[in-house]
């Protein structure tokens, strides 16, 4: 590999395979709720982006032990991760956050929690938690920014600013607790160059992972009225090499191409692949003799 994978990394920590258990804890958002604004994000799933996380009308646990069962099917003797995935998971009381994830979290073989959420969803008392929980397992932030431009972020109807996310970021960092950034390519009228901008951006700032996800336009979602051009798999695989080039080699990449849940799947089609575009972007870092960091 010429990026530094997550599976990598985790196989470097753990000395193991590591599999990610995605969990829904019927969380909602302030994005949808009224609290900030309602619909969400244009781009936003109903799931909200928890497609593949559990049953909604299974406890956690139950849902756990459901998914891990499909998995030890595939891979043996590994460990997990349990994923807090749909909306925003930490936009609850404190206490609620508390049962939620401390009901997963001293199960058979888990070593970590990966919790995903929102730049204006941790407030104090939550952080305090947070770096509580730090202690007790390995524990990843994931944060939903998508773009560093306010035009856009205006466009998508995240209803945050860069300073806002900027400011999570360091709050998060003084406690030691990891950071993960999710960032979209595609994301309407943005350049290759804003795209990349991006990621210079977040160079500078100190977070240890990104999730790169191709935009994809879904049913019933508020980005399917705009007209906009949507970015050809060789336009992604360039753009996405390019940012590898620019981004520090010690970033962990946890994700480098979406996954939409093809029932629901508008465009762009080519995206179905997912182990297409992933082996595409591996030839075209070896055609390049390139490689993650190679610009830094």
């Amino acid at each position: 590999m010429r990026y530094n994978s997550l599976d990598s990394f985790y196989k470097s920590k753990f000395n193991c395979k590591i599999a990610k258990i995605s969990l829904n804890g019927n969380f909602t958002c302030p994005n949808k709720d009224g609290s900030i604004s309602y619909g969400g994000c244009i781009f936003c799933s109903k799931s909200g982006s928890g497609d593949y996380a559990g049953l909604i009308s299974d406890n956690l646990v139950t849902q756990f032990y459901k998914i891990k069962e499909v998995i030890d099917k595939k891979w043996k003797n590994c460990k997990y991760i349990v994923y807090f995935q749909a909306n925003s998971n930490t936009y609850d009381t404190l206490d609620n956050l508390k049962l939620k994830y401390e009901s997963v979290l001293y199960l058979d073989n888990v070593v970590g929690i990966n919790i995903s959420t929102r730049p204006d969803c941790i407030n104090d008392d939550v952080l305090e938690y947070l770096s509580e929980l730090n202690k007790k397992t390995y524990l990843t932030i994931e944060l939903g920014l998508q773009s560093i431009h306010e035009k856009t972020l205006n466009l998508i109807n995240r209803n945050h600013t860069l300073e806002c996310f900027t400011n999570c970021v360091k709050r998060l960092r003084r406690n030691n607790i990891n950071v993960v950034v999710h960032i979209i390519n595609g994301l309407p009228y943005e350049t290759e160059k804003m795209m990349i901008d991006t990621v210079k951006y977040l160079n500078n700032i100190d977070i240890q992972g990104i999730k790169i996800h191709m935009l994809y336009v879904l049913k019933n979602t508020e980005i399917e009225n705009l007209d906009f051009h949507i970015l050809s798999k060789d336009e992604y695989i360039n753009i996405v090499c390019n940012q590898l080039e620019y981004l520090n080699k010690n970033i962990v990449i946890h994700r480098i191409t979406g996954d939409p849940k093809l029932d629901d799947l508008i465009e762009p089609k080519w995206l179905i692949k997912k182990f297409v575009v992933l082996n595409d972007i591996n030839k075209e870092l070896v055609k390049r003799d390139s490689y993650q960091g190679k610009k830094t």
